[in-house]
């Protein structure tokens, strides 16, 4: 039998919304190409260019979960942007916070948890600055606001998603071989 908790922390309650609303329809648009057979997961470059895309749209939809769930009413205290508006009642010092390995590896010991760390999937591709920027600027080119990508995805059309990412690989090869 299971219960539901009260006493969850705020990161675990969005997860559900982070997964529903970013994760699920990503990795789904992700595996019909797959299905499809047009990435080539073993290629390093393919990899590369999934991993840089995907988390450039996770990163888009994080960010609109969060501006979200800062504007919901939470029962008994209110919205977070409005309590927000007074200012942090208190104010930590950087000095007094660990760099993030050093919070991990705490976190680690005290806990006997691992954490993921972070990882880059695939190789970068690019032998210059220059060569990343040009891929860039044509991507851009053909893609202008990737924000139209983020809303067909999430909304069960993958067929932009599926342009853009085979768009990023095509030309990625053509500017790195």
């Amino acid at each position: 039998m299971q219960t539901q908790s009260t006493k969850n922390h705020t990161v675990e309650r969005m997860w559900p919304e982070i997964n529903n609303r970013v994760n699920y329809p990503l990795k789904t648009a992700l595996v019909e190409l797959v299905d499809q057979e047009l990435l080539d997961m073993e290629d390093n470059l393919v990899r590369y260019c999934v991993s840089s895309f995907t988390c450039q749209l996770c990163h888009l939809g994080i960010s609109r979960v969060v501006q979200a769930w800062n504007e919901h009413r939470i029962p008994g205290k209110g919205i977070p942007n409005v309590l927000a508006e007074g200012g942090c009642l208190k104010k930590i010092s950087e000095e007094l916070l660990p760099h993030a390995n050093e919070a991990a590896e705490l976190y680690e010991a005290e806990l006997g948890f691992s954490l993921t760390r972070h990882s880059v999937f695939g190789r970068d591709p690019f032998s210059s600055g220059r060569q990343r920027a040009c891929v860039e600027h044509h991507f851009a080119e053909l893609h202008p606001d990737i924000e139209i990508c983020y809303n067909k995805t999430v909304n069960g059309d993958f067929s932009y998603f599926k342009l853009a990412l085979l768009d990023l690989i095509e030309t990625t090869k053509r500017y790195t071989t």
